[in-house]
């Protein structure tokens, strides 16, 4: 008979990881397949000082590994694969990767988001050497220092406030002459004494030394291009959830993400979603891991109520 899972999980976040622990430690039999690496966003990250439990922080890619252990102690397993389609109506769902299919009593979507680059030809090399896309994630590392955030969003205010008490200067770079940001964001903004705000730009280029040490940037209106130096770049100009699998299976929103409350639960039975990947107001470690621990207690009781 063709094995069917208790629990599939799609991704190997901490959100799916944490999903995999409290589900095999439950006994139900947990599969998690994952498409490249253990730890989802975590591997794009140095130390990771905002997850308790590590004094002087853990390294991103540490921390993933620790998690898989943990839930590979209790009997969950990991396989490596792709997945290139879902069936997820009925009893029995259907995972298709391209290693074969792969049968589960319910699946658990922990697919993430990833930020949205500039596009700058050397973005990707620079991607932890001056690049950055997560504000309290590495903010840490420019104390004093001058940073740049790119973007006009809530997001992209809420990361430059952020990086204003940590940093000695913050340039806040939008391609627009007014905020996207929402007025609330609007008023602490403008109180901040070390925050100076450079419109109707946008960053043409890197300059770079062993490090990125500043931009090019070209004002749209006037044609004009200058020169901004910066020890950091900040990225905020939003996240791509990795939902595209799931578009006319499960309900997204205008932005793409599922749509599953605090119970992580979606439109169809049996079907959840955690971590980066649904629709929440803070996308961290720490929520992901609730969200995963969440998902494993109501994937017990929609088993156990079967």
């Amino acid at each position: 008979m063709e094995r069917i899972y208790d629990v599939i999980i799609i991704g190997g976040g901490p959100g799916g990881y944490t999903c995999a622990l409290y589900a095999a430690r439950a006994g139900l039999d947990t599969l998690i397949i994952e498409r490249m690496s253990v730890g989802g966003q975590l591997t794009l990250t140095g130390t990771v000082d905002n997850y308790p439990g590590f004094d002087e922080g853990i390294e991103g890619i540490e921390l993933g590994a620790k998690m898989q252990k943990g839930a590979e102690r209790f009997g969950a397993e990991t396989f490596y694969d792709e997945v290139i389609s879902v069936e997820l109506s009925g009893d029995i769902k259907k995972i298709n990767a391209y290693s074969g299919a792969f049968l589960a009593k319910t699946v658990v979507i922990a697919t993430g988001a990833n930020p949205r680059e500039l596009g700058l030809e050397n973005e990707a090399k620079m991607t932890g050497r001056g690049i950055h896309y997560c504000a309290h994630c590495d903010g840490r590392f420019y104390k004093d220092k001058v940073v740049a955030v790119v973007g006009g969003g809530n997001s992209a205010v809420s990361d430059a406030l952020y990086l204003s008490r940590l940093a000695k200067k913050v340039y806040l770079i939008h391609r627009r002459d007014t905020l996207r940001a929402t007025k609330i964001y609007h008023d602490s903004i403008m109180k901040s004494e070390n925050i100076e705000f450079i419109w109707n730009t946008t960053v043409e280029s890197l300059i770079t030394d062993k490090r990125v040490t500043g931009a090019i940037v070209k004002n749209v209106t006037t044609g004009e291009f200058s020169e901004v130096m910066c020890d950091g770049i900040f990225v905020s100009i939003g996240r791509d959830p990795a939902t595209k699998l799931f578009e006319g299976i499960l309900a997204l929103d205008e932005n793409g993400y599922i749509i599953a409350d605090e119970s992580t639960k979606t439109n169809i039975d049996g079907v959840y979603a955690v971590g980066d990947v649904r629709t929440k107001t803070l996308r961290q470690v720490v929520t992901a891991v609730s969200d995963g621990a969440t998902a494993a207690h109501f994937a017990e009781e929609y088993i156990s109520n079967k």
